[in-house]
């Protein structure tokens, strides 16, 4: 049996029809399989603790040097030689759950308790992000390094890098939280920046828009931007809405809780004008759906508003405005009006007032009209002619 160099290992002519092995002479089980394409694979082969024979694949010629080959032998046939098993071990390898068996097991078994609009999110973000990316890695393989490095990636797009860290640490605390690794390797990654937008439309801008709703008036999506803009509600929580929350006689909306961001059952007041939409959209009803805004898909909810949304906002020249901006317009010309934070606060279903805070600057408004009422009376005051002495 000859010493399976390079040399060697390319001298040899291809078999015409089955395999042909060699063994080499100085380490013991370490072979090579030579089949008629020419393919020379390097194995190892030894009998495990119950003495039953077993073959194990170290590498393709090519791919992997004579050398290289050699010293991986030498490595497998000293775990064998300490009862260890290297082809148990690569099956069990094989076994364990991957980052694409974590998000079908996130999927199936978590998302469903999140809102709907949070569920289509986790969904795009694990298509869009995290399979391309990590699907093929064991979960218990994935380190700081990986997730570090497609959270830089996506640094060009804070938000969404930060929300891709943010839903791969709760993957991973169930995770661990089912034995699939022992710790979560997000732990330690520094989120980026996010700058909290700050577009509301102006009274000229809600003028211009509300004039292109009027006009498409017989569009049923055009009724979820004016409930939107009257109520502050939050987009899912309006495609989802049935009838039966809606007392039309005492002008309430109650929420349910599984619709609510805080899962907490709201009511909500409603405006004479949210009131009166609320009847226009009578004549868009259906029988057999208890949806305000049905889909064409029986028992199924209107979903895809976008388009119709960029077409509204084309046609009222708005640029940068977002379908959640009317929610945020809604709400700062409340405050601007002179309404209390906490006030608001309730109606856009805040639990914290930290999260209203972010209009407290509008609130500056009405006590600036205030200050000034006392300002002209001094200026009108000052300017009138003193009389002679």
């Amino acid at each position: 049996m000859p010493k399976l160099t390079k040399r060697f290992i390319e001298s040899i002519n291809p078999p015409t029809s089955s395999t042909i092995k060699y063994w080499d002479t100085e380490i013991k089980g370490f072979g090579v399989v030579v089949l008629p394409s020419g393919r020379r694979t390097y194995c190892i082969q030894y009998r495990n603790s119950e003495g039953i024979q077993k073959r194990l694949k170290i590498g393709i010629h090519g791919q992997i040097s004579s050398e290289e080959a050699r010293t991986l032998a030498k490595k497998k046939l000293g775990e064998i030689a300490h009862g260890e098993d290297p082809s148990e071990k690569k099956k069990l390898l094989s076994k364990l759950p991957t980052m694409k068996d974590l998000a079908a097991e996130y999927l199936e078994k978590h998302v469903f308790r999140k809102r709907l609009v949070s569920q289509q999110k986790d969904n795009f973000l694990i298509k869009r992000f995290i399979l391309p990316n990590l699907a093929q890695k064991k979960v218990s393989n994935i380190s700081f390094h990986d997730i570090q490095s497609l959270h830089l990636a996506l640094k060009e797009t804070p938000y969404q890098a930060n929300r891709v860290v943010a839903l791969l640490s709760k993957m991973f605390s169930l995770a661990v939280a089912w034995s699939w690794c022992s710790d979560n390797p997000v732990r330690g990654i520094q989120k980026y920046q996010e700058e909290k937008r700050d577009r509301w439309l102006n009274e000229e801008e809600l003028k211009r828009l509300w004039a292109v709703l009027e006009k498409y008036n017989h569009h049923l999506t055009t009724h979820i931007f004016k409930l939107l803009l009257l109520t502050g509600a939050r987009k899912g929580e309006l495609l989802q809405a049935t009838w039966d929350q809606f007392d039309l006689e005492k002008g309430i909306w109650t929420k349910p809780s599984h619709l609510t961001k805080q899962k907490k059952k709201e009511h909500l007041p409603l405006s004479e004008n949210a009131i009166n939409v609320l009847n226009e959209l009578k004549e868009f009803r259906k029988e057999n759906s208890p949806y305000l805004f049905p889909s064409k898909i029986e028992g199924q909810h209107l979903q895809e508003i976008k388009t119709f949304w960029k077409k509204v906002i084309k046609e009222a020249k708005l640029e940068n405005v977002r379908i959640h901006d009317l929610r945020h317009t809604h709400a700062s010309h409340l405050v601007s009006s002179g309404l209390s934070l906490s006030i608001v606060g309730k109606l856009l279903g805040h639990t914290q007032a930290a999260t209203t805070h972010r209009y407290a600057h509008l609130a500056d408004e009405p006590l600036r009209k205030a200050t000034g009422l006392f300002g002209d009376k001094l200026k009108k005051l000052t300017s009138k002619e003193l009389p002679s002495s």
